[in-house]
């Protein structure tokens, strides 16, 4: 199926790794150019089409001068795909989360996507055209513990901002959706300071058994097995298409059947 990308011009943000890197890549491989954001960008140089531009998205003033290089170089922006987040796990509990630790959270995970969307719904307006696609989590509405509250809390306004910016802007042809991963085969799950290590670590015992722990405390996947950074990316892309053009205010969740209920 031809996704109508080609020569389309694509903003993702955290595209160094992971699901960015993945999404970058798919975006490229049916006929977008992207520019890229990340704290480093070594991992971009190779690709095709790809502009890697090197910035910390948690300043505030970053994720405008990302959208404003897509404008420089090539006068429009149709795509913008809000990647960027992290989490620190609190393993002590809700208690002890700090409210700099909330807002941490909030910045990395919400005010990034706030301020992209922000700096690139006004050219895509005057355009008539443009797509948005937010990164959000399972965590948003699925919480079973109180280790990562603050970035439940912040992937859940993601999702309000995600139906907010469908209604308002709908009607000038701008669709805006999300997609909820849950655990994912990248650093943030498998990595040496990722989920299952930290877990590991504070439990006595080796990643992969805290891994095997935590999958089994959340109830198992169906399908046994972690989502692909690149299963992600071919949802997004999808979303991000004109082929999807009337989904708007949508969340999508891909977790392997981890959620049960309907």
């Amino acid at each position: 199926m031809d996704l109508m990308l080609d020569g389309k011009v694509a903003v993702v943000t955290g595209a160094s790794k992971g699901i960015g890197l993945a999404v970058t890549r798919a975006l490229v491989s049916e006929g977008a150019v992207v520019i890229g954001g990340a704290h480093t960008v070594a991992s971009l140089a190779d690709i095709a089409r790809v502009t890697g531009v090197a910035l910390d998205l948690a300043d505030p003033g970053a994720p405008a001068v990302l959208v404003q290089r897509a404008l420089d170089d090539h006068g429009r922006i149709d795509v913008l795909v809000n990647n960027v987040g992290a989490v620190r796990l609190r393993l002590t509990g809700f208690v002890d989360v700090s409210d700099d630790e909330f807002m941490w959270a909030m910045e990395m995970n919400f005010l990034t996507a706030v301020r992209a969307s922000r700096a690139a719904i006004v050219p895509m307006v005057a355009q008539g055209y443009g797509a948005i696609v937010n990164v959000a989590s399972v965590n948003a509405f699925y919480q079973p513990d109180g280790a990562t509250v603050d970035y439940g809390a912040a992937k859940a306004a993601v999702l309000n901002l995600t139906k907010s910016l469908a209604q308002e802007f709908g009607p000038k042809g701008i669709h805006v959706n999300a997609v909820s991963p849950g655990p994912v085969s990248t650093d943030l799950w498998l990595g040496d300071d990722g989920v299952a290590a930290t877990v590991g670590r504070a439990t006595g015992v080796d990643a992969g058994t805290a891994r095997e722990r935590i999958v089994a405390g959340m109830g198992g996947f169906a399908t046994g097995r972690f989502t692909t950074p690149e299963e992600v990316a071919a949802l997004v892309v999808m979303l991000a298409s004109e082929r999807a053009a009337n989904v708007t205010g949508a969340n999508f969740v891909i977790d392997g059947g981890l959620i049960k209920t309907t």
